[in-house]
């Protein structure tokens, strides 16, 4: 392992990098995990003077010609428009659950509503697929209709999307018979006001919600972020843990599952959607192909920055950078619909 000092907005960092072996895209997730940085935005520069360096995440980091020793400087690139979207703050931020999962999020303090999946931006014709041992790991995707977390939980376990009420009724259930474990703190705001809140069909979940449907279903989830490629897990407890895992994709404002197929194009009553897990770490077989998916929805941009996209409260016209801020000004001034300009 070689040692590489960046420089970046929060200070001076040391990273320790492979610099024969590792890709990167490696390199920038391990920007990211300091920064907090996502690889869309990230603006290198090495050496002295400091010449900018072309980031192709695919391609070997020695393609970086880096060697032990050197500085790297960071600049935070300023965030592209997007298209207009409308939503409305719906739950609460879940940072008392870890960092790992605060990270993970995203979007679940509001629901948002485009005129294009995010999930579908730059996707050929057919779901995208991975070859695996065993079969493919297939991209399922489900409607962008402010229930993706709930429709994509109810299509691994449930195999029927059109029971995400029910995957809402099991959050709301868990809610009010555990007020220790989630109380006003955790929630963010009184549990009654929660619980009716998530039970509408226009409220979006995330941490909170992926947590309970673990422990509720005896499997882990593993939520993979497209942007930045990093799992977060969501086990049940040791005594509930069945040994099984099931897989999400997160693009930033949506989810999608995966599910295992013997074929690529087999009917989707032969896909697997729980799998054993077989190795511990995201070194697993299924884990790892989910990783390969993330990289083809993240070369087609199939993904959306909500820490630095630009809001706009519609009730009073403030404008806002990412969901901390809306989050912030909805609870300072009772606001809660924004628009994405």
């Amino acid at each position: 392992m070689a040692p590489i000092r960046l420089r970046h907005p929060k200070g001076v960092s040391t990273l320790q990098l492979d610099l024969e072996n590792s890709t990167v895209l490696e390199l920038q997730q391990q920007i990211f995990s300091v920064t907090e940085i996502p690889p869309s935005q990230q603006d290198l520069k090495a050496g002295y003077p400091p010449h900018p360096l072309t980031l192709i995440p695919e391609l070997p980091l020695s393609s970086l010609g880096l060697k032990a020793g050197d500085q790297l400087t960071l600049i935070q690139k300023a965030s592209a428009p997007s298209a207009p979207a409308t939503f409305q703050s719906t739950s609460a931020a879940v940072s008392s659950l870890g960092s790992q999962a605060a990270a993970m999020t995203g979007m679940t303090a509001s629901q948002a509503r485009s005129p294009e999946p995010p999930a579908s931006k730059g996707r050929s014709t057919g779901p995208d697929v991975v070859p695996m041992e065993g079969g493919y790991l297939v991209h399922r995707i489900v409607p962008d209709d402010n229930s993706c977390l709930f429709s994509s939980v109810a299509l691994v376990f449930e195999q029927d999307i059109s029971k995400a009420p029910k995957m809402r009724q099991i959050v709301a259930d868990a809610i009010r018979s555990d007020p220790v474990t989630w109380n006003d703190a955790i929630l963010g705001r009184p549990r009654e006001d929660y619980i009716s809140t998530i039970l509408k069909p226009t409220s979006w979940g995330g941490a909170i919600e992926l947590t309970i449907l673990a422990t509720h279903y005896s499997t882990e989830i593993a939520s993979i972020d497209v942007e930045t490629g990093r799992i977060d897990h969501f086990t049940p407890p040791p005594e509930r843990n069945s040994g099984n895992r099931c897989v999400l994709i997160y693009s930033g404002i949506h989810y999608d599952a995966a599910s295992l197929s013997p074929m690529e194009d087999a009917p989707v009553e032969f896909h697997q959607t729980i799998m054993p897990v077989t190795v511990e770490g995201d070194s697993d077989p299924v884990l790892a192909a989910a990783k390969k998916l993330a990289d083809i929805l993240r070369a087609k941009k199939a993904y959306t920055n909500t820490a630095t996209f630009d809001l706009r409260c519609q009730i009073c016209n403030k404008g806002l950078k990412g969901e901390k801020e809306a989050r912030a000004h909805a609870s300072e001034t009772g606001h809660v619909q924004f628009g994405e300009y």
